[in-house]
């Protein structure tokens, strides 16, 4: 059999030798249809891409994709793999992606096709149905973080969860105890269908002590005018459950500039317990960030070595953390 090359993806697919690097390198600049059509012959025929001429020496290569740039909340994540990597030969390789409640899907569908990758870890992102398709025609072990689909895909992805239904009756109950009984839930507003966010879950949790209003705002969008219309009401609630800590931050600044006290006018509780938390005094969840990391890549590791196929989900428990917010 002759070799697969550049060339021969492009004659399969149709397209130029060019349109297949972009394709492949920086696939935001290529069709979704073109796209799937070069992923489609990249598969079909067992290509990967070059990558780096040292790779038989650099030990195990693991992509990890997530939106770092996003929440801080998966560079935490990151850290307990990058901890758990440190023994070993593993190289632990980040792409940025945009956050799921920006873009409908991630264009991760190439990147299975990248030659070096072993494993890939995807945290906190829908993949869609060539996405995945990519990487079982790559044979290219898959784990999830942080992601439940809304629709099963073939078989299920191994997957590192934490329990957020749980962490939602945690806040649902402190603050019921706390006299209160409707509460805002504030989050960002979800594009994609694929996936059951965290968020959703959350609320879930929220809904079997309290009564909740939701108020979305799009990420980078200050929530105060919403929070101060919804607090206005004659029925306003008297608390704020934020999706994450940083959301819930934005929301104790906002408020208190419209004179509101915390936790005297409203009550405040954050999602995630990071250095933020702390040190506001927010009340919050906390969350098995760094082993949730440390689990996916024990995950991924077992898949590669062929000995981890029995476990498909490990599901972690948070925990709340009361602060003076509250």
């Amino acid at each position: 059999m002759s070799k697969v090359t550049i060339y021969t993806v492009a004659e399969r697919a149709g397209v130029s030798i060019s349109t297949v690097s972009l394709a492949i390198n920086a696939p935001h600049r290529v069709s979704e249809r073109t796209r799937a059509r070069v992923v489609a012959a990249a598969g079909a025929l067992g290509y990967r891409a070059s990558g780096a001429a040292s790779h038989a020496n650099a030990g195990t290569r693991i992509a990890v994709a997530a939106p770092f740039s996003t929440y801080s909340s998966y560079f935490r994540r990151f850290s307990g793999m990058l901890v758990r990597a440190r023994q070993a030969s593993i190289e632990l390789i980040a792409h940025d992606l945009e956050s799921a409640n920006e873009v409908d899907a991630p264009l991760l569908d190439a990147l299975p096709a990248r030659r070096g990758i072993d494993g890939l870890i995807v945290m906190g992102v829908p993949l869609g149905s060539a996405a995945l398709r990519a990487s079982r025609e790559a044979a290219l072990p898959l784990v999830f973080i942080d992601m439940r689909r809304a629709r099963p895909v073939g078989d299920d992805v191994p997957v590192v969860l934490v329990d957020d239904e749980h962490g939602g009756r945690l806040i649902g109950a402190h603050l019921r105890e706390r006299g209160h009984e409707r509460v805002v839930f504030l989050g960002e507003i979800q594009r994609s269908e694929d996936y059951i966010s965290a968020g959703m879950l959350r609320r879930r949790g929220l809904l079997e002590s309290v009564q909740v209003v939701d108020v979305r705002c799009p990420l980078g969008i200050d929530p105060t005018p919403a929070l101060v219309e919804v607090l206005s009401r004659p029925d306003a609630p008297t608390a704020v459950v934020a999706n994450h800590d940083e959301i819930a931050a934005q929301a104790w600044r906002g408020l208190a500039a419209t004179g509101r006290s915390v936790p005297d006018d409203v009550a405040i509780v954050g999602y995630d317990d990071g250095p933020l938390g702390a040190a506001l005094g927010l009340t919050t969840v906390r969350q098995p960030l760094e082993e949730s990391g440390a689990a996916a890549l024990d995950l991924v590791l077992g898949a590669i070595s062929g000995s981890g196929a029995a476990v498909r989900k490990v599901e972690l428990t948070p925990t709340l953390v009361v602060r003076t917010s509250t």
